[in-house]
């Protein structure tokens, strides 16, 4: 035992544990840099691949270990294609020496209550005064390829700056904000429109993008209607069409877990 103790010490010196550790930094550093993107679900579905491949190996299933691996044949020449944009950001990253940075904490339920009391009264005064609008709420499926498309903001969620950003003829009007956690990350972004054909033909371009994305994504799209004031919310393709305060606020709150019963949070300068 004092020998296994002996060698198992002599082998751990200072350039092994440097080696976990930069190897520790480095792995961590490339899954916060896909974090924001959907590579994440693409590499979950890997992992299931991988979990089932040794499955079918361990009970000596000879089909499935045939077809599991030309799949993993084609998906070493398909992976460089696929996560294309996620190798080109992280390449781009490492050359402004922005690969060693701190990523942001999940927010709490109490900033969440505050950005839906912020995204339902902005959108009551859209509604009111026909200004359209369509505005991205992230959630697990990352949206850092959209938010590329679009002026970078990084600022705080309110219903003032969102307003004032679709104000008509302005720079940002015709684009997408998209929110990610509390913070708006950027305005005029791009969306992909939706190739559906069973979409209303009254519909414009605004619900269609949020259609799009949403088939994309996990993400909440809410959209004001310029020619009639209505608001909807595109959720996994699916359009809710005319909510009104009370339903609208109910539905962000019920998929963005927010828990109603908390305090909500009323900023002094409206008390």
């Amino acid at each position: 035992m004092s020998q296994f103790l002996s060698q198992l010490q002599s082998s751990f010196d200072w350039r092994t544990i440097l080696d976990i550790a930069v190897v520790t930094i480095v792995l961590y550093q490339l899954l916060m840099l896909i974090k924001g993107t959907r590579a994440v679900q693409l590499l979950k579905g890997i992992l299931v691949l991988l979990i089932i491949s040794n499955f079918a190996q361990f009970l000596k299933l000879s089909t499935m270990g045939w077809l599991l691996d030309q799949v993993w044949a084609m998906l070493f020449i398909a992976l460089p294609v696929v996560f294309q944009p996620e190798l080109r950001r992280a390449l781009e990253q490492i050359g402004r020496g922005k690969f060693f940075i701190r990523h942001p904490q999940t927010i709490g339920n109490e900033a969440m209550i505050q950005v839906v009391d912020e995204l339902v009264r902005c959108t009551q005064v859209l509604s009111k005064n026909r200004i359209g609008a369509l505005i991205v709420i992230e959630r697990t499926t990352g949206l850092q390829n959209y938010v590329e498309t679009g002026i970078k903001i990084d600022g705080v969620v309110s219903s003032e700056f969102l307003l004032n950003v679709f104000i008509p003829n302005t720079p940002l009007h015709d684009g997408a904000v998209i929110i990610r956690s509390d913070r708006v990350a950027a305005a005029g972004c791009f969306l992909p429109l939706s190739e559906n054909n069973s979409i209303q033909k009254e519909l414009g371009t605004r619900h269609r993008a949020a259609i799009g994305l949403t088939e994309v994504s996990d993400s909440v799209v809410l959209v004001v209607s310029e020619e009639t004031g209505g608001i909807s919310v595109s959720i996994d393709g699916v359009l809710t069409r005319f909510l009104d305060e009370k339903s609208l606020k109910e539905l962000l709150s019920r998929e963005l877990q927010v828990d109603t019963t908390a305090k909500s949070y009323v900023p002094f300068w409206r008390s």
